[in-house]
């Protein structure tokens, strides 16, 4: 029988085998598909595209949950380890960076030098563009001020005070909440759509985008004040907290771009 310990020579974590990476590209796949079938009206569209939505919202919390215990419970999280992982996150940021880009191009595009065919002017006659000094300047007040109070949280969790992390990260969720619901209303009470042209799809491919990003946002500082809750981070070991942050500040400057050249600019 052998006895012998194992011992590791680097600092970096090979992980085990996993299900979740083959099973979540298959939930996506059906997401996809769902979603393609839904907006083509095909029967079952709209039960493809919810299954699509469940498995790959399971696969990812199970995948989440995973990676969770290695950081928290096995210590697998090395230094090496965090450094790489706050890489990646930059790097997906700069990716994200590049697809708000792309947004704001077609929106410069077609705002800057209107076609005659939307009567040479911005917005295109017959539109009538939101008041910005209404529901957005609202969401921009409560978009800066998450971001304010999550940054007085993660401040809060590297000086030891716990219950001024959990308040300042419990408002920020609150006021990303707010900001959701506030942007559902504005598009429900909106005199336009997106088939109205391309003012319609340039302001909700942007805006839209961006109450994308706000979700996913919440979700991620959802997670981190769960795990703040659950003693699992400290004031040296939070590095997916400060992850999240990071998202949400990116969400809070793309929304100041977005509220000056779509709704203040682009209306006038």
């Amino acid at each position: 029988m052998n006895n012998k310990i194992k011992f590791q020579y680097f600092p970096y974590h090979l992980v085990d085998p996993s299900p979740w990476p083959i099973l979540l590209s298959f939930s996506l796949l059906t997401l996809t598909t769902g979603a393609v079938l839904y907006m083509h009206g095909f029967n079952n569209g709209g039960l493809v595209l919810t299954l699509g939505f469940l498995l790959t919202s399971s696969g990812m919390a199970l995948w989440f949950r995973d990676v969770i215990s290695e950081a928290t419970l096995l210590g697998c999280h090395t230094r090496e380890v965090k450094n790489g992982l706050m890489l990646g996150v930059f790097l997906f940021i700069v990716s994200e960076v590049f697809a708000f880009l792309s947004v704001f191009w077609a929106f410069f595009h077609s705002s800057l030098s209107p076609a005659i065919e939307i009567g040479g002017s911005w917005p295109p006659l017959g539109i009538t563009p939101l008041d910005p000094f209404a529901i957005p300047l609202l969401n921009t007040i409560l978009l800066l001020s998450s971001g304010a109070f999550i940054t007085y949280g993660h401040h809060a969790l590297i000086a030891g005070n716990r219950k001024a992390a959990i308040d300042g990260t419990l408002l920020t969720i609150i006021f990303a909440i707010l900001f959701t619901g506030l942007q559902y209303y504005e598009y429900s009470e909106a005199g336009f759509t997106m088939a109205d042209g391309v003012y319609g799809s340039a302001f909700y491919a942007s805006t839209g985008l961006h109450g994308l990003h706000v979700i996913v946002g919440t979700i991620f500082i959802l997670v981190g004040f769960v795990r703040i809750v659950n003693y699992h981070l400290t004031k040296s070991h939070h590095q997916g907290f400060e992850a999240a942050i990071a998202y949400w500040h990116f969400v809070d400057v793309v929304w100041l771009f977005l509220f000056l050249a779509v709704y203040f600019w682009g209306g006038a």
